[in-house]
C-alpha cells in the first residue's frame, strides 16, 4: 500500500516540473523582423518591443507578449481579390458626384501598424474601423467633385484628398494606424446606356481639344512667320537707314570739298557743275560750247565728224 507521504513528494515534483516547464517556455520570446511586440504585464500593457532577436521577460501569468506585423497592408474597398477571383460590392462603392451623377468607385488602401498599443486596444475592430473610414472619406471627396473628373484627369487630385481625409479621421480614432497610400482602381458608370453617352460626349470634348490645339499650333506658326517677316523688315530698314546715313556723309564731304573748290574759283566751278548735271539729266545729249557774240552762231561738227569713220583702202585682188 502507498504511503500518502510519497504520493504528496510525487504530486509536488509533478507541480514543480510543471511550474519550471511554464517558467522555461514562457520566460523568453523571439521577434521576427516583420514583427513587432507588446509586452503585459498582468493585462497592463508594459513596452513596447520593435528590435528583432530573443527577448526575456516574466514568466507567465506575470507576463505576456501580442504581435502585430511591421509589413505594409492592402485594404481593398468595395471589391475583394482571392486566389484570382474578384469579388464586387456595388452597395459600397455606388456613389454620388458634386453634380449629381452616379459613379462606381473603388479603391485599395496602403496602410501599417506604426502604435501596436494603439492597434490592440483602442479599438475592439481597427480594421473595419479602417474601412468605414475610407467609405466616409471617398464618399465624401466623389460627393465635392465632379463626374469628369472622377473619370477621367481629376483621379489624382481625387486620391491626394481621400488620403488627406482618411489620414486625418485615423488620427482622430487613434488606433496606431498610418495611411501610406490611396490608389483607385476602378470609377465607372453604373449601366452600358449612361456609359455609351457619356462616352460620346467624352469624345466630342477631345474631338474639340484637339481642334483647339491645332488652331493654337497654326496661330503660334503664323504668330511666328509675322514676327519673322517684321524682324527681316527691322533689319532691311536698319540696313536701309545705315546704307542713306553713309550716303548722306559721302553726299556731305563731296559738297564740302566743292564748297572748297567753289571758293577758289567760283566761275569754273559754277561751269562743271552745270556741265555735270547736265550729263546726268541728259545722258544721251550732245552738248556743244560755243561763244555767243550775238552775230550768226557757229560751230564745228566735231560729233559728226568723229561718227565718219575712214574706210581702209581696199586691198587690189592682183596685189602680191
Amino acid at each position: 500500500m502507498v504511503s500518502l507521504k510519497k504520493i504528496y513528494i510525487t504530486t509536488g515534483l509533478t507541480l514543480l516540473i510543471i511550474v519550471l516547464g511554464i517558467v522555461a517556455l514562457t520566460t523568453w520570446y523571439t521577434v521576427d523582423e516583420s514583427d513587432q511586440a507588446v509586452i503585459l504585464t498582468f493585462g497592463k500593457v508594459d513596452e513596447t518591443i520593435t528590435e528583432p532577436g530573443l527577448h526575456v521577460k516574466m514568466p507567465w501569468p506575470i507576463q505576456s507578449v501580442e504581435k502585430v506585423s511591421k509589413e505594409t497592408f492592402s485594404l481593398q474597398f468595395g471589391y475583394s481579390d482571392k486566389d484570382g477571383v474578384v469579388e464586387d460590392y456595388p452597395k459600397d462603392t455606388k456613389m454620388i458626384t458634386g453634380d449629381e451623377n452616379i459613379v462606381l468607385a473603388d479603391l485599395v488602401v496602403q496602410w501599417k501598424i506604426t502604435d501596436p498599443q494603439k492597434y490592440l486596444y483602442n479599438a475592439d475592430n481597427p480594421n473595419e474601423l479602417l474601412y468605414d473610414s475610407t467609405s466616409a472619406a471617398l464618399r465624401s471627396i466623389i460627393g465635392n467633385s465632379r463626374i469628369d473628373d472622377a473619370l477621367t484627369s481629376g483621379k489624382a487630385e481625387i486620391e491626394a484628398n481621400v488620403r488627406e481625409l482618411l489620414s486625418h479621421l485615423i488620427e482622430k480614432y487613434d488606433i496606431g494606424i498610418s495611411v501610406l497610400a490611396v490608389k483607385l482602381q476602378d470609377v465607372e458608370l453604373p449601366n452600358a446606356e449612361v456609359r455609351k453617352a457619356f462616352t460620346a460626349v467624352t469624345d466630342a470634348r477631345e474631338t474639340m481639344n484637339t481642334k483647339n490645339n491645332e488652331a493654337k499650333k497654326y496661330e503660334n506658326q503664323r504668330m511666328n512667320e509675322a514676327e519673322g517677316e517684321i524682324a527681316a523688315i527691322n533689319s532691311a530698314a536698319e540696313g536701309e537707314k545705315a546704307a542713306r546715313t553713309e550716303r548722306a556723309r559721302g553726299d556731305v564731304a563731296v559738297f564740302d570739298k566743292l564748297y572748297a573748290e567753289y571758293k577758289n574759283n567760283p566761275d569754273i566751278t559754277r561751269e562743271r557743275l552745270v556741265i555735270e548735271t547736265l550729263e546726268q539729266v541728259l545722258p544721251h545729249a550732245e552738248i556743244y560750247i560755243m561763244n555767243d557774240d550775238g552775230n550768226t552762231m557757229k560751230y564745228f561738227p566735231i560729233r559728226g565728224l568723229e561718227k565718219e569713220q575712214p574706210k581702209a583702202p581696199a586691198e587690189s585682188e592682183g596685189e602680191q
